[in-house]
């Protein structure tokens, strides 16, 4: 969330921040709310100090003397309950619409309404030219029984799947590779719980707004089921204060993800695009709150996505997030589309974002500076390769002609030193 000084000191600049991002910002309520909060405090703690003085006076007095204060502090005590009880009331909305205040935008996002105003700044490789007729990633899948669709919806409803053979293997080898790849970066792996409390929803930055989108257990568990390991892994230090030395903190994790998908549905629903259930290796940078470090690391970990796009020879390009399509906690993204070919254009595959200290204020997730203050860290998240649209890209650009797929040479060693997975296969396309 958003520093209340900062809000006090800068509502223009909140007010634009969330009209940038097309999210709905009563500041007016929340100044009037502080106000208001500001000036009760400061009448309870004056009640407080009289109740005090006059509880350290009582044994200086006569009996009459005595008997007037008791009168006069029995009025006093239910005023200043009446006063807390207001102070609690006011302090409960205000702690609500602060966390409905979205991150300020930095000046680099640009201006529109969805993701058709997300504003490409690079692409690299070309995509491939087909001289053969073109097999979706279904087709593909079936076609070699690596792919069941129809038994996955009968085990656990629509936009559910069974991966099966070869298929199962190559998802394993990609989220492997990506592992493996971040470690070799120096990235400390985690395996982190995939079930959280819902408090760290909120930390995170998920709730409120998010709720739709997630999987929730019963009011007896209070847990929800992630949609990205971020949520975990960023919450991990939540309630510390760190060392300075020890940072930057870099993390990297594969986990199971869930998500409802609700309100998408008729939207890319064939095969593996839009699912409910899926794996990802998720990368996640802890810092000082540092602007200039925190742009940094947010080039860096997009440039380790990259990296691994371009190993496997898929094409992408990057786009810069328009503020409509920005979300409420992030400060920038930067997301990469991954070249499909049976969508005769780019899909998303990777979202890289800087918060500054939104989740981290949260989280009370600090670190003791050079000074021993303690100060809100900054943090950073990216996905390093998403199971099920990676595997769209891979089976879709390296198709053969008979129905084989051809394994970049980064996967291979995962997978038996194989150059191509499957056997020919007539097309029935």
């Amino acid at each position: 969330m958003l520093d209340l000084k900062f809000i006090r000191q800068n509502p223009d600049v909140v007010r634009a921040g969330a009209a940038k991002k097309r999210i709905p910002c009563d500041v007016d309520r929340i100044l009037a709310l502080d106000e208001e909060w500001r000036t009760v405090q400061t009448k309870v703690d004056e009640l407080r100090a009289e109740q005090k003085s006059a509880s350290k006076g009582m044994g200086k007095l006569s009996a009459e003397e005595r008997t007037v204060l008791l009168e006069s502090q029995s009025a006093l005590k239910v005023e200043l309950k009446q006063l807390e009880d207001g102070l609690g009331a006011i302090k409960s909305e205000l702690d609500r619409l602060l966390l409905l205040v979205p991150n300020v935008p930095a000046d680099e996002v640009p201006e529109g309404a969805t993701d058709a105003d997300n504003v490409e700044i690079k692409t690299w490789g070309t995509p491939r030219q087909f001289d053969f007729e073109l097999r979706d990633h279904v087709a593909l899948g079936e076609a070699q029984d690596w792919l069941d669709i129809i038994r996955g919806a009968q085990l656990a409803g629509s936009r559910n799947y069974v991966l099966k053979g070869d298929l199962s293997l190559l998802e394993g080898a990609v989220m492997r590779f990506a592992l493996d790849t971040m470690v070799a970066k120096g990235f400390v792996p985690l395996s982190v719980p995939t079930l959280v409390r819902t408090e760290v929803m909120y930390g995170t930055g998920y709730f409120p707004g998010g709720e739709e989108q997630a999987y929730k257990c019963d009011e007896r568990d209070d847990l929800c089921l992630v949609g990205t390991a971020e949520v975990p892994v960023t919450a991990l230090h939540q309630d510390e204060i760190l060392d300075l030395e020890k940072l930057p903190l870099k993390f990297v994790a594969l986990s199971s993800c869930y998500r409802r998908e609700a309100g998408t549905y008729g939207k890319d629903t064939r095969g593996l695009y839009r699912v409910h259930q899926f794996q990802k290796v998720e990368q996640v940078v802890i810092d000082v709150a540092d602007e200039a470090k925190s742009l940094q690391h947010h080039l860096d970990i997009l440039r380790n996505s990259e990296e691994i796009l371009q190993a496997l020879e898929l094409p992408y390009r990057v786009v810069n997030v328009c503020g409509g399509d920005l979300g409420q906690p992030q400060i920038q993204k930067f997301d990469i589309e991954t070249w499909m070919p049976s969508r005769d254009g780019y899909g998303e595959t990777h979202s890289a974002s800087r918060f500054h200290d939104f989740q981290a204020r949260r989280l009370k997730l600090r670190y003791r500076g050079a000074d021993k203050k303690a100060e809100f860290c900054h943090t950073l998240n990216n996905t390093v390769a998403a199971s099920t649209r990676m595997l769209i890209a891979l089976l879709e650009n390296h198709q053969q002609a008979d129905g084989r797929v051809r394994v970049p040479e980064p996967l291979r060693p995962y997978l038996g030193g194989r150059e191509f997975l499957g056997r020919a296969v007539p097309n029935r396309v």
